[in-house]
């Protein structure tokens, strides 16, 4: 039996195509080992959102190659294919974003001839490539990738170019995949992908026809859109969030800059007053709703003053959580042609700033919940102490032993950042 590491790095599409590679492999007989551990195949689903995720990528590959040398190492996913001259010595297996699902048969292959073997399509891929998954062993949420490409092109974004065009699911499969989660006691479900909200367009459907079908689903608890476009929040979208309450209190909405003049050199697809506009709507229904978003920091043409004006938006917003990224060049963007290019010691300090706000964000926005009753699904019990997130996501921890993947109901009795403390009703 031939052991197998896997590593996944960036987006919650890598972690639902690296469970779908576990799944295979250990079907066609293959041990699951830590990535840690010495194995006879290491894989590596790189990533490249980020200068710092191309390092990452990079340094993970070379320790897998070093931790064995005799090992097969692959290495497949967006950092493979913004860099389709990667040539590293030890590297066995070179994939992009494509034939992904084709590991077993290249691993056959490999170990038959042990010839390097380079699979890239330099942005021909225009079918969605099949993955299907009906466990997520450890895990109470389960994750089904719908749908894979962007075709946004925002100036400081690679993804476009290195995921493709936007290509769907189709919806029989994902209403099937769902619907063999829950048979498998899976409560939670969250919808994935590059461009979530774009799903369908290849298939002349909308995102909202799926969520009106996936809402039927028997048994069905929660379901959870990992992220959304403000662009995509359609009144069709917003009037079955009003409807159902299987979807859960919380949207993932990017913000990416809190002024009009940084939106419109990053080429987003709306001003403030769309986003402000859209956000009141949204909590005129569904008034408790957590927001959260991505904010970039330091953007060529960020000054002083735009910055605070993010400062400002955002607070205005009463965002829930914001996750922070300081601006990463990437070759082959246009925001590399871009004047006005702050420091990265700028940079890093606007992320600081900008994370200390969002943890004052994050406190109000828990505060809000004290005295209140919710509903927690337990994630994880140590040491007689049970953890869970309620459905807008709030971080709960209960003092009592609780039965893992169930839902308790808890009265929020305080606050000890990041958690809520709870108390069972």
């Amino acid at each position: 039996m031939r052991s197998v590491g896997i590593l996944s790095l960036g987006c919650k599409v890598n972690m639902y195509e690296s469970e779908f590679l576990i799944n295979e492999l250990k079907k066609h007989g293959y041990e699951i080992r830590k990535f840690s551990d010495v194995c006879d195949v290491y894989i590596i689903n790189t990533c490249t959102v980020t200068n710092t995720s191309d390092v990452k990528s990079r340094k993970m590959i070379r320790s897998a190659i070093n931790r064995n040398s005799e090992a097969c190492v692959v290495a497949m996913g967006c950092f493979v294919e913004a860099n389709k001259d990667l040539e590293i010595p030890g590297l066995d297996i070179i994939i992009g974003n494509k034939d992904k699902s084709k590991i077993v048969s290249l691993l056959d292959e490999w170990f038959l001839n042990k010839k390097i073997i380079k699979k890239l399509y330099f942005n021909e891929i225009v079918e969605f490539e099949d993955m299907y998954i009906n466990e997520f062993p450890g895990r109470t949420r389960a994750f089904v990738k719908i749908q894979d490409g962007c075709e946004n092109f925002c100036s400081y974004c690679i993804i476009p170019y290195v995921r493709g065009k936007c290509r769907s699911k189709k919806i029989e499969t994902i209403l099937e995949e769902i619907k063999d989660l829950v048979n498998n006691n899976y409560k939670e479900i969250v919808l994935t992908g590059i461009h979530t909200g774009n799903y369908g367009v290849d298939l002349d459907i909308n995102f909202h026809i799926l969520l009106e079908e996936i809402v039927k689903i028997p048994g069905l608890r929660r379901l959870r859109i990992s992220s959304i476009e403000i662009t995509e929040l359609t009144d069709e979208i917003l009037d079955v969030i009003a409807k159902n309450k299987v979807i859960v209190n919380h949207l993932h909405i990017p913000l990416q800059a809190g002024s009009n003049e940084i939106l419109k050199r990053m080429n987003r697809k709306y001003d403030l007053n769309y986003y402000f506009d859209k956000i009141k709507k949204i909590r005129r229904i569904r008034p408790e709703i957590a927001i959260s978003t991505d904010v970039i920091v330091g953007f060529p043409g960020e000054s002083e003053e735009l910055f605070n004006q993010t400062i400002k938006t955002v607070r205005d917003l009463e965002f829930s959580k914001i996750h922070v990224f300081p601006y990463s060049e990437r070759k082959g963007t246009k925001a590399m042609l871009l004047d006005g290019v702050v420091p990265i010691t700028f940079r890093k300090a606007r992320a600081r700033e900008l994370l200390n706000v969002s943890r004052e964000l994050e406190i109000n926005y828990m505060k809000k919940f004290l005295g209140k009753q919710l509903e927690i699904l337990i994630e994880e019990v140590k040491n007689g102490i049970s953890y869970g997130h309620s459905e807008n996501f709030l971080y709960v921890k209960v003092e009592s032993l609780l039965e893992h993947n169930n839902f308790f109901l808890v009265e929020i009795i305080d606050i000890n950042y990041p958690y809520c403390i709870g108390r069972i009703v």
